[in-house]
C-alpha cells in the first residue's frame, strides 16, 4: 500500500528529458545539474533518469538574480540579461527575491554589490548568466564556499562569454600589472601597445 508521501512522489517524478523540457533547459544543463546534485533523482535499471524534484524543494529557496557586464559594454545588455535571467526563473518557478545588477570587470574582486549578495546569507540561491559574470577567476572557490553554507550557484549556460568582455578583463589585467612594473603613466602607454598588438594579431587570424 503507498503512503501518501509516496504517492505525492510518483506524481511529482517525471523523466529527465521531460524536466528539461518543462524547465526550458538544454537536456545537457539539465542532466549536469541532476549529477551535481542540484536536482533530485535517481537512475533506473534501463539507464533513465527520473527527477523527483517538486515544489516543496523551491519554496524554501530564497533566490537573487546576478547580471553584470563589464565598463566597456553596452549598458542595454545589463537590463537584457536581467530579463533572460528573470525569465529563466520563472520557467524553473523561483520565486527571485532579489535582482542585482552591476557594472565592473570580471576580474575586479571589489565589486561591491556581489560582495554584499555573497554576504547575505539568507539568499540561499545566485542565479547567473555565465560563470564569468559572477567572476573571471576562482569561480570554484566562491561555489564551494557557498555550498558549506548550505547555498549555492546556478549557472544557465556553461558555454564561454563574449569576447568584448573577455577583452576588458585582459586589459584590466594587463594594466594591473605594469603599473606595479612601470608606474602609472608608463602603464598606460604600455597597456595601449599590448593592446594594439594583440588586436593586431586579432584581425591577422580571421584574415
Amino acid at each position: 500500500m503507498l503512503t501518501n508521501s509516496n504517492f505525492y512522489v510518483i506524481i511529482c517524478s517525471m523523466k529527465l528529458s521531460d524536466y528539461a523540457r518543462k524547465t526550458g533547459v538544454h537536456y545537457r544543463t539539465a542532466y549536469r545539474w541532476y549529477q551535481s546534485g542540484q536536482i533530485k533523482g535517481y537512475q533506473t535499471d534501463t539507464g533513465t533518469i527520473i527527477i523527483t524534484e517538486h515544489d516543496d524543494n523551491q519554496k524554501s529557496l530564497k533566490v537573487a538574480i546576478y547580471a553584470r557586464v563589464s565598463s566597456s559594454e553596452n549598458k542595454s545588455n545589463l537590463d537584457s540579461q536581467a530579463n533572460r535571467l528573470t525569465a529563466y526563473c520563472a520557467a524553473k518557478g523561483y520565486q527571485v527575491a532579489k535582482v542585482v545588477k552591476e557594472v565592473g570587470s570580471g576580474v575586479n574582486d571589489n565589486r561591491q554589490k556581489l560582495i554584499d549578495l555573497l554576504s547575505d546569507e539568507t539568499i540561499t540561491l545566485i542565479v547567473v548568466e555565465h560563470k564569468d559574470r559572477l567572476t573571471r577567476f576562482g569561480f570554484n572557490y566562491i561555489e564551494t564556499l557557498l555550498g558549506k553554507q548550505g547555498r549555492k550557484v546556478e549557472v544557465i549556460n556553461l558555454a564561454e562569454n563574449g569576447k568584448e568582455d573577455l577583452m576588458q578583463d585582459l586589459i584590466s589585467i594587463i594594466y594591473s600589472f605594469s603599473a606595479r612594473m612601470y608606474g602609472l603613466r608608463r602603464a598606460k602607454r604600455k597597456t595601449e601597445k599590448i593592446i594594439q598588438e594583440l588586436q593586431g594579431q586579432d584581425e591577422n587570424a580571421v584574415g
